[in-house]
């Protein structure tokens, strides 16, 4: 029975505690100080926008920012390439500016080799609007991919610059934004991944073709493609349909050239985003670069160019927002032959056997003169029109002095 006349109308346990908490105040606080003190969160700095800088783009995406060498007043060229665990020079640049790098014991690794790394330490870096200090920056040769991109490629900024900022990539207006690290609001329709960073970004990427395969891959801004699988992962994972065909070609990076076999995938998802009947190169991993099992390859900026990109290397953070490339038509061209410039000349460096290429008569050290009764010697014009699918260009050379036209019909890998 419960006496109604008790002072404090509570059932026996309630009370009991009630009278504890009475006697005991000091009790009471010190067991919620912890629930007190919880309420204080310290937060970091808001960023700041320190500046803004325009880009441009070459075909396949490969991203170009312009900035100078300590007090040197040459504007330089340099690849935005997270796909670089540091920051390098090219060597030919290194020379002309009177530079000496230092030998060391580390080797760069790259698709088509291995070589000595040589490092000019403690330089400046200056972009518009922004000073960046204390860095060593790596030295390499990049011939090839000046010859590639038919325009001087002295550098590479890669993790050494991002991993102080918070860089936003909009293929939109193409422009970079660089922040002070700190708090910062992200767009609302953005999507978030969150990559293991050692120094270059690793993200977890599903493929379907034959089957769906989930695996890793580096997210690389500066590989001029959609995708590269190692032929170890495409052989363990029976990713790729029996019947698919493959066609070869040529692919460069640092070391020089390396033979690869394109093909079409049937998906690659990225996040929620899903990219259907998608290029793809798969090469022979002769070198390590991907240490298979533990990544499967690359997924490279023609895929990520469709999106406006936020890269925050300290919270481990990449965002997504698709931009107005995002439904872009992929490159399904194939003509088999490379184009590079040499010596103020555009060659033909390779032609694969059994291509359009070949079939049309062209030759690999043809001086490439004009598509089309286009004589202006664009590089990146000239490379436009040898990916559009299913057209019939006139090509013009000059072979031993002599000149020569073929007709190239422009093949389609899908």
């Amino acid at each position: 029975m419960i006496n109604q006349n008790e002072p404090f109308y509570l059932p026996y346990r309630i009370r009991r505690i009630a009278s504890y908490l009475f006697l005991c105040p000091a009790i009471f606080l010190l067991m919620n100080s912890r629930a007190l003190y919880g309420q204080e969160t310290f937060i970091p700095k808001p960023a700041k926008l320190i500046t803004t800088f325009p880009i441009v783009l070459f075909t396949g995406g490969v991203t170009i920012v312009r900035a100078r060498l300590g007090d040197f007043p040459d504007t330089l060229n340099f690849v935005l390439d997270t796909g670089s665990g540091g920051i390098s020079l090219d060597s030919a640049t290194a020379v002309r500016l009177g530079l000496h790098p230092s030998a060391s014991e580390q080797q760069l690794l790259g698709i088509a080799g291995i070589s000595q790394a040589k490092f000019l330490y403690n330089q400046v870096l200056r972009l518009p609007g922004l000073t960046v200090d204390s860095l060593n920056f790596h030295v390499s040769d990049y011939d090839i991919l000046t010859s590639v991109y038919g325009e001087k490629i002295d550098g590479i900024i890669g993790h050494s610059f991002f991993s102080r900022y918070i860089v936003e990539i909009n293929y939109d207006s193409l422009r970079v934004s660089v922040y002070s690290q700190g708090s910062f609001r992200y767009p609302r329709s953005a999507y978030q991944l969150r990559p293991v960073i050692p120094s270059i970004p690793i993200i977890a990427t599903e493929t379907d073709d034959a089957k769906k395969v989930l695996a890793r891959y580096f997210f690389d801004t500066g590989a001029g493609l959609c995708a590269l699988f190692s032929n170890d992962f495409i052989n363990d994972s029976s990713l790729l349909n029996r019947k698919k065909k493959f066609y070869l070609t040529q692919a460069q990076g640092l070391g020089g050239k390396a033979t690869m076999r394109l093909t079409v995938i049937d998906e690659l998802k990225l996040g929620p985003f899903h990219f259907h009947k998608v290029p793809v190169y798969l090469f022979d991993d002769l070198y390590g670069i991907t240490s298979y099992p533990n990544l499967c390859g690359v997924i490279g900026n023609d895929i990520l160019r469709r999106f406006n990109v936020i890269l925050n290397y300290d919270r481990r953070l990449i965002c997504l927002t698709p931009n107005s490339h995002y439904h872009d038509l992929f490159d399904y061209s194939y003509t088999g032959m490379s184009i590079y410039r040499e010596n103020g000349a555009i060659r033909v460096g390779d032609v694969m056997d059994g291509s359009p290429a070949e079939k049309a008569g062209i030759r690999v050290d043809d001086v490439l003169l004009a598509i089309n009764n286009s004589f202006n010697g664009n590089m990146q014009l000239y490379k436009n029109l040898l990916q559009n699918t299913g057209d019939k260009l006139k090509i013009i050379v000059s072979r031993d002095g002599q000149l020569m036209t073929f007709n190239l019909q422009v093949k389609s890998i899908r």
